[in-house]
């Protein structure tokens, strides 16, 4: 790893370091030459407001053991992949606070190669959610789509599986580290992704997964996506959250239409009525990536 990326992952394990936080060291130190120098009595103070972040970041960047955790990722074939890479993904620098690193583990390849699609629905899915994606995906992957999903029980792992199981290719973004894959259920599928395919996290490995975090890593699904296609959902759903972050970054959005009695259709057909294409077959989707 190169001496800066080295530096920005560091500066990224930092306890309490934010996205702005990084920005504003960068633009006070564009190099990160200074950082384990000047920084510390500088530039740092500057841009924190509590004492104790203050504190906790003056601690780790003088951690050993962090610098140690990060030169033994590679052993365990883990990639730490900042933003000023080539191999970091090239729509996701286009969206609102790009993460400063991913973490990723297996095909890093993938992540700027053929078109992506997010996938993502109910964790909760029925017979007529699985069967969608068993309609759609063969022809969507037989061109070459990259199915991108969250890992999570329900409509993401079906999609993950069936992307396998059609002989594609898939990518799961997680909350928490690679190291913290939640939930347990989905753990031999995670791995058989880091083997042959692509798992990613914005968190360091070590990190546990938080509430909070699931619906951030939800901009990265969509994120790295031409469009997202909403399975199932009911009216209050995380899926939603996806869907909402693909029409701010000027993205296509596609809904399964649902029964109208079913509750976990109720998020899929407000999608439809305020503007997202109604999909039922993969050729409706082809048809909006031309190239």
């Amino acid at each position: 790893m190169k001496e800066f990326n080295m530096r920005l992952t560091h500066l990224h394990h930092c306890r309490g370091m934010s996205w702005k936080m990084i920005y504003n060291i960068l633009k006070k130190d564009p190099e990160l030459k200074f950082l384990y120098n000047d920084a510390p009595r500088q530039i740092i103070p500057q841009v924190m407001t509590a004492q104790d972040t203050h504190s906790n970041v003056l601690q780790d960047l003088h951690s050993d053991r962090i610098l140690e955790q990060i030169r033994l990722y590679s052993q365990n074939g883990i990639r730490a992949i900042t933003i000023f890479e080539k191999e970091y993904p090239i729509l996701l620098k286009e969206t609102y606070q790009p993460p400063w690193v991913l973490y990723a583990r297996g095909d890093t390849s993938l992540l700027n190669s053929g078109t992506h699609l997010a996938v993502v629905g109910s964790r909760q899915a029925t017979d007529y959610g699985e069967k969608a994606i068993q309609l759609i995906f063969p022809k969507l992957i037989e061109q070459g789509i990259i199915i991108v999903s969250g890992l999570a029980a329900g409509i993401d792992a079906i999609a993950h599986k069936e992307a396998i199981k059609n002989k594609g290719k898939t990518i799961g973004v997680i909350a928490g580290g690679l190291f913290h894959i939640y939930p347990q259920a989905n753990q031999k599928l995670a791995y058989e992704m880091m083997k042959n395919h692509l798992v990613i996290s914005e968190y360091p490995p070590y990190t546990r997964p938080s509430r909070w975090q699931f619906p951030m890593r939800n901009r990265i699904i969509s994120g790295i996506s031409k469009g997202t296609l909403i399975i199932q959902a009911k009216s209050k759903s995380g899926s939603l959250i996806t869907a909402n972050y693909a029409v701010q970054e000027g993205r296509e959005v596609f809904a399964v239409p649902g029964n109208i009695f079913s509750p976990f259709s109720g998020g899929t057909n407000e999608l439809i009525q305020q503007g997202a294409k109604l999909v039922k077959s993969a050729e409706e989707i082809l048809e909006e990536f031309p190239y």
